[in-house]
């Protein structure tokens, strides 16, 4: 046999041993595999708009993420978006937290001067009589601040005659509380204890207005 016909051989073995080798990693097509169904013909273009498309008239996320659009508190606020459309429920509720925050550590803390801008007048009159009590009988309270730990839109209303809304919000927060008296001496609570709280509170304002500023309107427990 020829040094040629040699060489050819070899090169001949070490192939199928490559293609072998290269059945094991990738296997073959004899196991199952998942058919391609035939496809219709796309018109030009279409297949880019599929990525983008938006349903007219379907559900506004904004809204939807929140409460049902289609329930008594979704159809408000939808009403609300459409006196003032740069409304918008998830700012709302980022805004509503943050106040509640302020106005329930300026409450404890006696800040009635903070109160004021934030609250309606029947309930910065609660808020003055139960502080001005408080002093009156010599307590202070020294709260600290944890966290919020839940928000949720409870409800909502419209009116649309005077285009008066007004947003629910319930809060669960944790802080922590003591109460002393004119000497300093600890008379209710630990301050060592973190203490959840849960509040509904709710919010209004006139959409439309010149005024942007939503103020507490109600409080319960």
């Amino acid at each position: 046999m020829s040094s040629s016909m040699i060489q050819i051989v070899i090169l001949a073995g070490i192939a199928l041993f490559l293609v072998l080798q290269l059945r094991k990693v990738l296997g073959t097509r004899d196991g199952f595999e998942s058919k391609n169904e035939p496809r219709q013909p796309i018109p030009n273009g279409a297949a880019d708009r599929r990525q983008f498309e938006v349903i007219d008239g379907g559900p506004d996320q904004d809204i939807a993420d929140f409460v049902d659009p289609d329930s008594p508190s979704g159809r408000a606020l939808a009403k609300m978006k459409l006196v003032e459309p740069s409304f918008n429920v998830t700012e709302f509720t980022g805004g509503a937290k943050a106040a509640y925050e302020m106005i329930l550590m300026a409450f404890e803390n006696g800040d009635v001067d903070t109160l004021r801008d934030f609250l309606s007048d029947d309930v910065y009159e609660s808020f003055l009589g139960a502080v001005s009590a408080r002093e009156d009988s010599g307590l202070k309270i020294d709260a600290n601040f944890v966290g919020v730990r839940e928000t949720k839109l409870a409800e909502a209303e419209f009116d649309d005659e005077t285009n008066e809304a007004e947003i629910t919000m319930r809060f669960v927060a944790e802080l922590t509380s003591v109460v002393r008296d004119a000497d300093g001496k600890v008379v209710e609570g630990d301050e060592t204890e973190v203490k959840r709280q849960r509040d509904v509170w709710s919010f209004a304002r006139v959409m439309g207005a010149d005024d942007p500023n939503w103020k507490l309107v109600a409080t319960k427990n």
